[in-house]
C-alpha cells in the first residue's frame, strides 16, 4: 500500500529505527512555548536526516490540565502547512488529530489540500482525545468520544478515498457529490493510544500504531499485542510502531539514562544504546520531545545530529 510512498519510506522498514523531532524545537518544561525560531530549527532537522516534524491538536489552554502546555500553539493542520512550505522533504505528522472534535468531510477537504500541495509528506496520526475543555468549549460529548472517534473515521476515509460515496451519518448526507482535491494515493494514518478501542479493532483498522512512552520492557509487550492484533490484517504491507520520548540530553556523553517525565535524562552514549534498544524490540519511528530539557534545545538538536542520528538514518541517506 505504501511502497512508493515517500515519507512512509523514509521513516518505517522493518527492523529499523528512524527519528524525528516534537515541535515545538523549544525546553519551555511547563511553561507556554515561544515559538521563535521554529523554521530555522525545522530547516536544520531536515538537514540533520530526522525524518518527521510532529505537532499536537490541541484548541484550548486548560491550566486545569495536568499537562498545562498547549501544542505548538497554533493551530495543527494551519501550522503544519506552515512547515511544510518551508521545508523540501522531512515528513510532517499529526500527534493526533482528535476526530470526534473535527467534522470529518470538513477534515477529509484541508487533508485532501495539503496532499495536493504536498504529496506524500503528511502521516496522520488520529485519536480520540482526552482534553475535557476542548470537548466543552465545542459542545462535543466527551463519554461518547469513542463511538464518535470510530464513526468520524469511517465517514473521513469514505469521503477522502471514494468518489461520490453514499453516506449517510450523525455528520450529514453525501449523496451524488464528492470531495475535491481527490487523492488517489492513501495517507498513513496511525491509530494513537488505544482512542477508545480494543487492540483488534486497532490492528484491522490503523496503518500502524503510536502509542505512549514507556521503558523497553513495558513497550515491548505493547508491541508483541499490536503485532498479534494486527497480524491477520496485514495483507502485503509492514504496518510500524512510532512513539514519543521527552528527552533531557546531558551533557556528559556517558551519563547513564533516568527516568523524567514521559522520557529520561541521558547522555548521547548511552542514548544510543537505548535507542538500539528500542529498535530490537519493534519500534520503528521514535521522535524526541525537547521540552523538558536543561539546555537549548538547538544545542541539543545540533549533539543529536552530529552524534546519534547517524546510527538511525533513512536507508536513502546510508
Amino acid at each position: 500500500m505504501f511502497d512508493t510512498h515517500k515519507s512512509f519510506q523514509n521513516m518505517y522498514h522493518e527492523n529499523e529505527l528512524t527519528l524525528g523531532l516534537h515541535i515545538p524545537l523549544e525546553n519551555y518544561q511547563m511553561s507556554a512555548p515561544t515559538m521563535e525560531g521554529q523554521i530555522e530549527l525545522a530547516k536544520k532537522a531536515e538537514h540533520y536526516g530526522f525524518t518527521a516534524l510532529w505537532l499536537r491538536d490541541v484548541l484550548l489552554k486548560d491550566p486545569n490540565f495536568l499537562d498545562p502546555a498547549v501544542g505548538q500553539i497554533y493551530d495543527i493542520l494551519i501550522y503544519a502547512t506552515h512547515l511544510l512550505s518551508q521545508t523540501k522533504e522531512i515528513a510532517i505528522g499529526t500527534s493526533a488529530l482528535v476526530l470526534p472534535l473535527r467534522h470529518p468531510l470538513r477534515l477529509a477537504k484541508e487533508v485532501a489540500t495539503i496532499e495536493a500541495l504536498f504529496p506524500e509528506r503528511l502521516i496522520m496520526g488520529v485519536s480520540s482525545g482526552d482534553r475535557r475543555a476542548d470537548f466543552h468549549g465545542l459542545g462535543v460529548e466527551h463519554a461518547t468520544r469513542g463511538r464518535q472517534f470510530k464513526e468520524a473515521l469511517d465517514v473521513f476515509e469514505r469521503a477522502l478515498y471514494e468518489k461520490y460515496p453514499v453516506i449517510d451519518s450523525c455528520y450529514g448526507r453525501i449523496d451524488q457529490a464528492t470531495v475535491v482535491p481527490y487523492t488517489n494515493q492513501r495517507i498513513p494514518t496511525m491509530i494513537t493510544g488505544f482512542s477508545q478501542q480494543d487492540m483488534s479493532w486497532i490492528g484491522e483498522h490503523g496503518d500502524g500504531w503510536m502509542y505512549y512512552p514507556q521503558g523497553p520492557v513495558q513497550q515491548q509487550q505493547a508491541i508483541a499485542h499490536w503485532r498479534e492484533a494486527s497480524e491477520p490484517f496485514l495483507h502485503s504491507t509492514f504496518r510500524p510502531f512510532s512513539m514519543p520520548m521527552h528527552l533531557d540530553l546531558a551533557e556528559d556523553p556517558n551519563e547513564e539514562a533516568t527516568g523524567i517525565r514521559l522520557g529520561f535524562r541521558v547522555g548521547r552514549n548511552k542514548l544510543i544504546e537505548l535507542l538500539e534498544a528500542y529498535r530490537s524490540i519493534g519500534v520503528n519511528h521514535l521522535f524526541f520531545a525537547l521540552f523538558d530539557g536543561q539546555r537549548p534545545a538547538e544545542d541539543v538538536m545540533d549533539e543529536l545530529g552530529e552524534y546519534v542520528v547517524p546510527h538511525f538514518s533513512p536507508l536513502s541517506k546510508r
